[in-house]
């Protein structure tokens, strides 16, 4: 009990820091979301000063207020579940663009990181289970993949399969030219289906190998374990060897390592989603650090940092569940 009260507090205490960072950090940059969108706005004219002062009030802009003051309205307006209004897309609040992009990268990245493990460890396992073998011969091509950057493996399949051969759309996340927006039809389905396959495809061969890697020593580190060899002492079935004492306890780091993956699952893949034009969140935080939004940059970091929080606190739970060790020596 004591385990999971200090893990309660610890996580309590790290999201309060993280929701103060989310804060300050904004307010220490040059210039504020008023200044810059009415900076905008005097483009096409001047403004009415009622005009004016309704953005002001809008953005929530309090110039006469302490920073203490600001960070106490911050506070109360995030547990109402108000992040803002975007400067990028005004006057669109910040939850309703979160919401809407939100979907896109769980769909497309959530996906792709569960095949990437579910591939990796599996391949990992069997690897380690016939280490020195024609096996091993995997590990250096998925190792080399691991290694090249996203950006590049994208554009490289984009040259490749939509440039040269035609075969996948470029850009987008379903045929705008058919579909006016998401519409609950098995048509837009596969739609979706076929815009993500390129994207998932290059997430999948950039990430595999670390899976792989880290598997198939975690299984060649378990296979040498006194337990494993008195099993096989014992005359047990090779497969029963292989699931029950050999992968079940190479795979608690890939597990735990797995649920950090899925927490960054919310942020996106950056790169991936701007190379493809893919309207998730990792594409509207570079919109917003593009155009100095601060309000969705709070918003979109506030979402990120929540979701890694969140998969870490299960995790530990998890992992204190399935071994007791780490119960006792906290």
């Amino acid at each position: 009990m004591r385990f999971y009260i200090r893990r309660v507090g610890f996580y309590a205490v790290t999201l309060w820091i993280a929701v103060s960072l989310n804060f300050l950090l904004p307010r220490l940059l040059p210039g504020d979301p008023f200044s810059i969108l009415i900076a905008k706005l005097q483009r096409s004219g001047d403004i009415p000063p009622a005009v004016e002062n309704s953005i002001r009030l809008l953005l929530g802009a309090t110039e006469d207020q302490t920073l203490w003051e600001q960070y106490v309205a911050y506070l109360g307006n995030l547990l109402r579940g108000d992040l803002g209004v975007s400067v990028t897309k005004f006057p669109a609040p910040v939850s309703e663009l979160i919401a809407g992009a939100l979907p896109w990268t769980v769909g497309l990245v959530g996906t792709a990181t569960v095949l990437s493990f579910v591939l990796g460890v599996g391949l990992g396992a069997w690897a380690g289970w016939r280490r020195g073998t024609w096996v091993d011969s995997i590990i250096p091509s998925t190792t080399l993949l691991q290694s090249l950057p996203y950006f590049w493996v994208a554009l490289l399949f984009i040259y490749v399969f939509s440039v040269q051969l035609r075969s996948f759309p470029i850009i987008g996340a379903y045929d705008v030219f058919t579909f006016d927006g998401p519409e609950p039809t098995w048509a837009f389905a596969g739609s979706v289906l076929f815009h993500a396959l390129l994207p998932a495809v290059t997430i999948v061969v950039s990430s595999v190998g670390a899976w792989l890697l880290g598997m198939r020593n975690m299984m060649v580190a378990t296979l040498s374990e006194d337990y494993v060899i008195t099993a096989e002492a014992k005359g047990l079935h090779p497969r029963r060897i292989y699931l029950t004492y050999a992968v079940r306890n190479a795979a608690i780091p890939s597990v735990n390592g797995f649920g950090v993956a899925l927490a960054f699952v919310v942020a996106g893949s950056l790169v991936t989603e701007q190379v493809f034009s893919y309207p998730g969140l990792g594409k509207l935080m570079i919109e917003a650090v593009r155009n100095n939004d601060y309000a969705l940059m709070q918003g979109v970091f506030l979402m990120i940092t929540l979701a890694v929080l969140a998969a870490l606190f299960v995790m530990d739970f998890v992992h204190g569940l399935i071994d007791p060790r780490a119960r006792h020596h906290d």
